[in-house]
């Protein structure tokens, strides 16, 4: 049984070239799963928010200890909200199954069946370094739905997971493109 949602951590830059963009055969098309790997940036952020929540949780500790029960809550609260907030960090991006194209943004998650799915490329355009308001000129994976409207670009080659990884960015691009055609 497949898990409902699963990173394609197999592909390598090596197994792209023997694929040529395509899905793998044996790729599980039922559940969710995302074509590339957490990047580094992404996954340092989490781990930093994450030993933040494990600070909280320990000064919570001590506070119970000390006798503020009040005082001790409102740290569990918030180390309860660092944690939730971590693993929706870690499921941003695009995720891709039979059924259709999911992007995943840190408050809204958009979802589209393929055949709803009008057009997926890469395009050169002004994009947020790490989704800060600097902006450079780099690549996007634009997707648009058949009535033409666009769906904002969440991947790009300086985001979280891909800011000097150009050659990860081309690989899930083109992953997506070849299950975007085939699927369509």
């Amino acid at each position: 049984m497949s898990q409902p949602y699963q990173s394609l951590t197999a592909l390598a830059p090596e197994s792209a070239e023997h694929t040529g963009g395509r899905p793998l055969p044996h790729a599980a098309r039922d559940g969710w799963m995302r074509p590339y790997r957490p990047g580094p940036w992404r996954v340092a952020a989490a781990a930093l928010a994450l030993m933040l929540a494990a600070y909280l949780m320990f000064a919570a500790l001590i506070m119970v200890a000390a006798g503020s029960v009040q005082g001790a809550g409102a740290c569990l609260g918030f180390a309860v909200l660092v944690i939730a907030c971590t693993l929706r960090l870690l499921r941003m991006g695009v995720w891709i199954s039979g059924k259709g194209l999911r992007q995943v943004g840190f408050f809204v998650t958009v979802t589209l069946p393929w055949r709803q799915v009008g057009r997926v490329h890469t395009a050169q355009q002004p994009v947020k370094v790490l989704g800060l308001p600097r902006t450079v000129m780099g690549q996007a994976l634009l997707i648009s739905r058949r009535g033409g409207q666009m769906l904002r670009p969440l991947m790009t080659d300086h985001n979280a997971d891909f800011l000097g990884r150009v050659e990860a960015f081309d690989i899930a691009a083109d992953a997506l493109e070849g299950w975007a055609t085939e699927l369509r």
